[in-house]
């Protein structure tokens, strides 16, 4: 027996993990991100008050005990972090959002007076993961908690909210209370319960099982590790003379919210991101298809699920580069083959001759942020190149985003200022939220994100810790300014300009060293301007 949000239930007799229970007994908010790695915090519930994983705690570690979700947690309590995470834009998917919440309504419940302390807010929040905010926005709604503000979303226009957010993403998104509480509509959640759950086995198969936990003990599937071996750039710079060269990892994109969809017998299957999400990263997905063909040849309802490890070997990456470029923007661009790519590159450097190469390795994909004509774009800034996508000063770095607005961004010691020219903002707070999401994403990419692939081409590094996100205590404060646009004017879709202008920032405040990632975190960290 286990209380769970005050009452005495008895936990599936299948169910291994404290996530696994709660899950079949239908608490949509606890999310799978990483089980049973234990390191995104999506699954963290409270144990008698204290914040849990979910995916690594055994059920008969909580039997007798009280656990508490975010369903359970005090209705007032609730409606207060869910109003200050709306009101700071917190929340983009809203996947790792629900943990996020139940961890700090804990801190709360414990030392309320820690709230308004980003080194302790940054401590509670090293536990988890979140790709899409870029941490700042979440340490102001603590912050906001902390003063008893918030309900700044009482007046706006979420529906004008959604449209800036799906502007951003190019892929339907929703903002909202509904969001921040994890019922975006992923289809992990929507499932049948009496749906099959399918996972991939040791050898690559699908396995089919009445359920995650037994799929899994079907399968024999085993948590990744993180390896020793170095996450190495594969392509060699061309031969040449060049002002500036650059080579770039496989790079993850590294969402929370594992592939997953799920389809009746004839039906038309769930979508993979539901909410948004993945930055590009499952527009290739083939779990869709997946679910269609398993369904169909079972006849019963599947759910067809990636883990963590799946998603690694087998997701999308950013396609890694090696090029040289000569002061004139004439040069060569090395690419592992992908469809789009030079298209992608010529658009912004039309004086680089894009060379694809077959290289053994996960998949890549074009349409993660900006992937190709951001690396472009980084070694002609290198090289002092004179393009109209790019303007450099001595104090900053503009892009202008193809289709799109433009960003100035300057990064100093101690914190990152963006300026964008974004047309009519539709809703500020989602604008400034994706921006600040953006400067993460680039300061990542360039100092520490990378994944191990070997001469084989298979990745080893496998837990989502591994893939190099930089965590809350990481992040050097950003403040966010929006151009006023003359009337009339539209909306243009301006954070990946951001993620460029950041990322040629810093890699040039770091010398333009010539290998990414970087390995150097070279700021410091201060207290974050609420608003700004």
């Amino acid at each position: 027996m286990i209380i769970v949000n005050g009452a005495r239930v008895d936990p599936p007799a299948a169910a291994a993990s404290l996530l696994d229970a709660l899950r079949a007994l239908g608490l949509s908010s606890v999310k799978d991100g990483c089980a049973p790695q234990g390191q995104c915090g999506c699954c963290t519930v409270l144990v008698d008050g204290t914040p849990r994983v979910a995916c690594v705690t055994p059920v008969r570690r909580v039997l007798g005990r009280a656990v508490t979700t975010l369903e359970g947690l005090d209705p007032d309590q609730r409606d207060r972090w869910v109003d200050a995470f709306v009101s700071t834009g917190a929340s983009q998917c809203g996947f790792c959002t629900p943990g996020i919440i139940v961890r700090l309504a804990g801190l709360e419940d414990r030392h309320p007076d820690r709230l308004a302390d980003r080194a302790a807010v940054d401590r509670a929040l090293a536990a988890h993961l979140c790709r899409c905010t870029g941490w700042q926005t979440i340490v102001e709604a603590a912050a906001l908690v902390a003063t008893g503000g918030g309900g700044a979303h009482a007046e706006r226009d979420l529906d004008a909210a959604g449209r800036r957010a799906t502007l951003e993403l190019g892929a339907p998104q929703r903002v909202g209370p509904d969001v921040v509480l994890g019922r975006a509509g992923f289809a992990s959640d929507t499932a049948p319960a009496d749906a099959a759950v399918a996972v991939v086995g040791g050898d690559g198969e699908w396995v089919v099982a009445d359920d995650a936990s037994s799929s899994r003990q079907v399968a024999g599937v085993v948590p990744g590790r993180r390896t020793t071996v170095a996450a190495l750039p594969p392509l060699e710079v061309p031969p040449g003379e060049w002002a500036a060269t650059l080579r770039t990892s496989w790079v993850d994109a590294a969402y929370l919210e594992t592939d997953c969809s799920w389809c009746d017998p004839g039906g038309t299957p769930a979508p993979v991101a539901a909410n948004g999400g993945a930055f590009g990263g499952k527009r290739t997905s083939p779990l869709p298809g997946t679910a269609v063909e398993l369904a169909g040849r079972s006849g019963r309802t599947v759910v067809a699920r990636w883990s963590r490890e799946d998603c690694v070997r087998l997701g999308a990456k950013r396609p890694p580069v090696a090029g040289g470029v000569r002061r004139d923007g004439s040069g060569v661009l090395r690419v592992v083959r992908t469809p789009g790519v030079a298209q992608a590159v010529a658009r912004v450097a039309p004086g680089l001759v894009v060379e694809e190469v077959e290289v053994a390795g996960p998949p890549t994909s074009v349409h993660l942020r900006a992937a190709g004509w951001a690396e472009a774009l980084l070694v002609c800034a290198a090289a002092g190149v004179d393009l109209p996508a790019l303007g450099l000063t001595d104090d900053d770095v503009t892009v202008h985003q193809p289709d799109g607005g433009s960003a100035t961004v300057s990064v100093d010691g101690d914190a990152v200022r963006v300026r964008v020219v974004a047309g009519d903002p539709l809703d500020e707070i989602v604008l400034r939220s994706y921006c600040i999401g953006a400067v993460h994403m680039a300061l990542g990419w360039i100092c520490s994100e990378s994944v191990a692939v070997d001469e084989d081409g298979t990745p080893h590094d496998l837990t989502v810790r591994s893939l190099g996100v930089l965590r809350p205590a990481e992040v050097p404060r950003i403040t966010v300014e929006h151009v006023e646009p003359d009337p009339g004017v539209e909306p243009l879709a301006v954070s990946s300009a951001v993620f460029v202008a950041t990322a040629i920032a810093e890699w040039r405040r770091q010398g333009f060293p010539a290998d990414l990632p970087t390995g150097r975190l070279g700021w410091t960290v201060g207290p974050p301007r609420v608003g700004s």
